[in-house]
């Protein structure tokens, strides 16, 4: 179980009391952040200027978590959304405007101050010491997204736990089952039932998602097509075969991430349009393209796939 690699926060925070205990005082806090030099993350807790501004909204979060940590009771750990963003897993429809965290001192939950409070039953294994804060653990943090966010929202996190590997759909399936009284987790089991390690993005999560919840066929994810020879030429984000369609979800991070060295935005289009043109002869299946914006307008967009469906289905008779 290996959680992918992230920026180093490690000794960033530090906090009023220890300026205090060099021997400065407030005033020389106040001049340091004014000028920039310091940062302050939240009431009490500072990090150093240029650092911070450096940061990514993500990594910023991050250093949040570890500032409230660090005047957080002793058994304090990360949770919920907060475990899934230091797992290094997406999260969609989640404001990351509050820090949440699992304690086991007795106390009940709470929220206060940008910090939500949890309080339930924490065995050992279900926490993890990550990098230097400790947090839930992958199957602990998949079964707590889906109480504390809908359907959709957790399932892009559960399947980028389940993708990575940190977790499997047997283990939360089965802590699931156990955390089944939890308040909030009525959509657990569903979840459970739609979560696919294939999926690899958000967007590919949200285009399942959207096809189930319009009742449209399901597809299979990251279908292998063959050349003329059997040979493996491409994977398509989704085929529906008995339909001859295939579905590509474009996000911006696809034209980043599969650019080649050196290759132009331009030039990975044009080899994009020849790679769909390729499959679109060899297999004599339509391309359907789907983007954040079409996910947005869930209407217009179950119509134009239902219309390419039956398309299909016509030209098929």
């Amino acid at each position: 179980m290996t959680a992918p690699e992230l920026v180093d926060l490690e000794n960033l925070v530090f906090l009023r009391r220890d300026v205090l205990d060099q021997g400065y005082d407030d005033r020389h806090i106040v001049r340091m952040v004014r000028c920039g030099a310091w940062h302050r993350i939240r009431r009490g807790a500072y990090a150093d200027g240029e650092a911070w501004r450096s940061l990514s909204e993500t990594d910023r979060y991050r250093l949040r978590c570890r500032a409230v940590l660090r005047t957080a009771h002793s058994s304090s750990s990360l949770s919920h959304v907060s475990a899934a963003i230091e797992w290094g897993v997406p999260v969609w429809g989640v404001p990351l405007d509050e820090v949440h965290l699992s304690r086991v001192d007795g106390k009940g939950g709470r929220r206060e101050a940008g910090v939500v409070h949890h309080r339930a039953p924490t065995p050992a294994e279900h926490l993890c010491d990550l990098r230097d804060v400790r947090v839930t653990s992958p199957t602990r943090c998949a079964v707590e997204m889906t109480s504390m966010t809908g359907v959709e929202s957790a399932l892009v996190s559960v399947n980028g736990l389940l993708h990575l590997g940190l977790t499997t759909p047997a283990d939360v399936a089965e802590l699931a089952h156990d955390l089944r009284f939890w308040p909030s987790s009525i959509g657990a089991n569903l979840v459970v039932r739609l979560a696919d390690p294939r999926l690899e993005s958000p967007g590919e999560t949200r285009t399942a998602y959207f096809m189930w919840a319009n009742h449209l066929p399901k597809p299979i994810p990251q279908f292998q097509i063959h050349d003329e020879h059997g040979r493996p030429l491409a994977r398509v984000d989704f085929a529906l075969p008995e339909h001859g369609v295939f579905i590509e979800f474009d996000g911006a991070a696809k034209y980043q991430e599969h650019r080649r060295p050196g290759e132009t935005l331009e030039d990975y289009v044009l080899r994009e349009k020849r790679r769909e043109e390729r499959i679109c002869q060899l297999t004599g299946w339509v391309c359907l393209r789907i983007t954040w914006s079409d996910l947005n307008r869930p209407r217009e967009l179950a119509l134009r796939i239902r219309r390419v469906l039956e398309s299909r289905i016509r030209a098929d008779q």
